[in-house]
């Protein structure tokens, strides 16, 4: 039997800004992701198909650091791996319009508050 697991991308996303809670790790995320976007752009515009895997290289190698080094917790992407990358890119935007930029205080959260917090929502 498979365990629960959070039905939608609202109910995900406050699990997964908890879980980078530490500016640094949302930093290393940050550059992971601009390094990604910067090698997909030059991959296509050059047409150097070589350069793609290099892009899972890239996104993850920082962020896994991030997580396992800083935060100590284990990567979202592992149960949530396409929410993971959607979550990515909603904090990537969101540090370039400065809005995670700086620390933001992130309540913690576990899975399991955000499936309560998700439950209580859905029923109200």
């Amino acid at each position: 039997m498979s365990r629960a697991r959070l039905p939608t991308f609202a109910a995900f996303w406050p699990f997964y800004l908890s879980q980078h809670a530490v500016p640094a790790c949302r930093w290393l995320h940050f550059l992971g992701t601009s390094a990604v976007v910067a090698s997909l752009v030059y991959a296509l515009a050059t047409r150097i198909w070589m350069l793609l895997p290099l892009c899972l290289l890239l996104g993850y190698g920082p962020a896994w650091v991030g997580h396992f080094v800083i935060e100590k917790n284990r990567p979202a992407t592992f149960t949530y791996p396409l929410w993971s990358l959607f979550g990515d890119f909603r904090m990537w935007g969101g540090m370039l319009t400065g809005r995670y930029w700086t620390g933001t205080p992130v309540a913690p959260m576990t899975e399991a508050d955000a499936m309560a917090e998700s439950s209580s929502s859905s029923s109200a």
